[in-house]
């Protein structure tokens, strides 16, 4: 595929002032600067179409193709030798790098193995796959022919399976034969078969990657063999579609009923990703760069898969955990052993990390002075952890806030344009593109330090979802309808005097105790803050008197001796002091885990209804649904209503 770069040289490397004030007074000339690191086959006649606001689209006219970019292009340019997917496999005891040049030719064929099953432009493929290379080149070769992915986490039960396959209507499912835990294998075919059971459409084949540590049963004339296919497969060219084209569909998580599919454009995705690298993330071509998630989660999708491709960086992907694959040092011996520019992670894991080593003692025994930065996302980092991790590895530790749907940093320190103070809480100041505004129910500005409706005001910036899948109106409803001319994100939180934006909790988890609206995270921040705590989570429980009492769960540091109603006194007193009577904050329970989804988010909605004794469904996305009869066992110990 010929491809060619619009002339310039992408946005000029400035100060975060200069860049962010540019890209809302100039939205059109600062995203047209940035498209010049991309290659498009057919230029744009509107870089910004608001012909159907508040349905806006980037690079309207213009085709492209992502795979090219991600791929093609870096072999052409004279990196084909250089590795672009490392994966670490601790749970398989295996380390496979791949080339650049190597992972164009598995591109290739397996795309002309999709072509060959009848996949074509505007397609849907769902991957259903563990945490391999096969994933990445699954996704990668959809984008090479026009088709749509939708990756589903691998292991999700049959019923969530099965409501992304009506939702989507894939013509092809692509699924491994097995995932692999630290102490269990689990079967993926037969949650597969039971889905496709469940399902209204039925998808016309499945081609299945056979793991050796548990190959599946295939179903005749439904089910091929991933290895035969790609081996018989005649390489397939890059497809050109439209910049405006979807390039994936991923499910939010916790879907019920009706799902709600994010959708992903080729042009703008491509764009967005490729400027990030470099601005926000600080990264050079060639440099590693390591997501420690999943590529069933949003951030897999945009930082473990396509934007380190498309910058041309080396990838890792890690089947693994941080503890456990085989202790705490986990996370430093991959930053050593493939010398790890930067390692972007959840804070969820560094608190397991600072549970299990809380002096940080494993550090010591590897050589992690490839590191230059370390970026947190995916819930509320509270200062303490943020503080730990600076300490034990010496290099900027950055709090960054985005969103499934956004798919990139809404706030950011931004380490490519300039290296901001560092405030623990904050995600520091809205990243370039952004328009970010804090309104109070009325839709008015409300002053610095005073919590509000976090929002941003339209257009969204490049790469951010332009609608649900075949579902303008519930886009319309979920997202634009609270106010309009804004983005409703659905987080609650301030702006301090400096500009800094502070997340606190989602905008239900904002309580109010006798007439004042708290906030949760503030909270937790606290309970963090105590030496002995390793994880903690605060929920509002209805209170006949004053509206909503607070509730803290907090999980102790490996190696903890003291009374659990000393540290508990101590908490209690400490939230008071720092926060103030009005909290009303008067229990703390100590509890041996607290209730994720796999993506590390904690299960705060679900651990309200159990202590108000309310229905609650078994979250789809729950990590271990054991957990929840610990925490049912303890508010039952503690008073409180336990009805499932």
């Amino acid at each position: 595929m010929q491809g060619h770069s619009v002339t310039g040289t992408g946005p000029r490397t400035g100060t975060w002032k200069l860049a962010h004030a540019r890209s809302l007074a100039d939205p059109a000339g600062f995203w047209a600067e940035a498209a010049a690191a991309v290659d498009w086959t057919r230029p744009w006649e509107r870089v910004l179409d608001d012909s159907a606001a508040p349905f806006y689209r980037w690079f309207a006219g213009a085709e492209l193709n992502t795979c090219h970019n991600a791929v093609d292009r870096h072999v052409a340019r004279g990196r084909g030798e250089q590795p672009a997917i490392i994966h670490d496999s601790p749970v398989t005891g295996s380390i496979t790098s791949i080339s650049y040049g190597a992972l164009l030719d598995r591109v290739a064929r397996v795309a002309g193995a999709l072509r060959d099953l009848g996949v074509g432009k505007g397609d849907r493929v769902i991957v259903y796959m563990p945490m391999v290379p096969e994933a990445a080149i699954a996704m990668l070769a959809c984008a090479r022919i026009g088709a749509v992915h939708s990756v589903v986490f691998g292991g999700f039960s049959a019923r969530e399976l099965a409501t992304r396959i009506d939702d989507a209507k894939p013509k092809v499912l692509v699924a491994g034969s097995c995932g692999i835990e630290p102490n269990r294998v689990v079967a993926y075919k037969p949650l597969l078969d039971e889905a496709i059971a469940q399902a209204h459409h039925k998808p016309q084949y499945c081609v299945i990657l056979q793991r050796e540590q548990q190959r599946a049963e295939l179903s005749p004339g439904r089910d091929l063999d991933w290895a035969e296919l790609e081996a018989a497969a005649e390489p397939a060219d890059c497809v050109p579609v439209a910049a405006t084209d979807p390039l994936y569909i991923l499910y939010t998580s916790g879907t019920t009923g009706q799902p709600k599919g994010v959708v992903r454009d080729n042009g703008g995705h491509a764009v967005a990703m490729t400027w990030s690298m470099r601005h926000v993330y600080g990264m050079e071509p060639g440099e590693v760069f390591w997501s420690a998630s999943d590529v069933g989660w949003v951030v897999g999708h945009s930082y473990i898969v396509y934007a380190p491709l498309l910058h041309g960086s080396t990838t890792v992907m890690y089947e693994g955990k941080p503890v456990g694959t085989p202790d705490a040092g986990a996370f430093w011996r991959v930053i050593q052993q493939h010398k790890v520019a930067v390692l972007f992670t959840a804070p969820t894991a560094f608190r397991a990390i600072k549970r299990d080593d809380p002096e940080g003692t494993h550090v010591a025994r590897y050589d992690t002075s490839s590191l230059r930065a370390l970026f947190l996302a995916g819930e509320r980092c509270d200062p303490n952890t943020l503080d730990w991790a600076g300490e034990i590895l010496g290099v900027p530790v950055v709090d960054h806030w985005w969103q499934t749907e956004t798919g990139w940093a809404i706030a950011a320190n931004c380490l490519g344009l300039e290296r901001l103070p560092i405030k623990p809480g904050s995600p520091t100041k809205p990243v370039p593109g952004y328009d970010v505004q804090v309104l109070c129910d009325d839709g008015e500005p409300v002053a610095p330090g005073a919590i509000g409706r976090i929002m941003i005001r339209l257009p969204l910036p490049p790469g951010c979802l332009p609608t649900l899948w075949g579902n303008d109106e519930r886009f319309r409803a979920s997202y634009l309808a609270a106010e309009p001319g804004y983005y409703l994100s659905g987080d609650a939180g301030y702006f301090d005097d400096q500009g800094y934006l502070y997340v606190m909790s989602r905008i239900d988890d904002i309580i109010n105790v006798a007439g004042h609206r708290l906030s949760t995270g503030g909270m937790e921040a606290v309970l963090a803050g105590h030496p002995d705590v390793a994880e903690c989570a605060v929920i509002g429980v209805a209170d006949q008197l004053k509206g909503e009492l607070p509730l803290g769960l907090v999980v102790l540091k490996a190696g903890v001796s003291r009374p659990d109603a000393d540290i508990t006194r101590e908490l209690v007193a400490k939230v008071r002091d720092e926060i103030g009577p009005v909290a009303a904050f008067k229990t703390v329970l100590v509890v041996p885990r607290l209730p994720k989804t796999r993506s590390g988010k904690i299960l705060r909605g679900t651990m309200k209804h159990i202590a108000e004794g309310t229905e609650y469904r078994m979250p789809a996305t729950i990590d271990d649904p054991a957990i929840l009869e610990e925490i049912q066992a303890a508010f039952a110990d503690a008073g409180y209503a336990q009805t499932r």
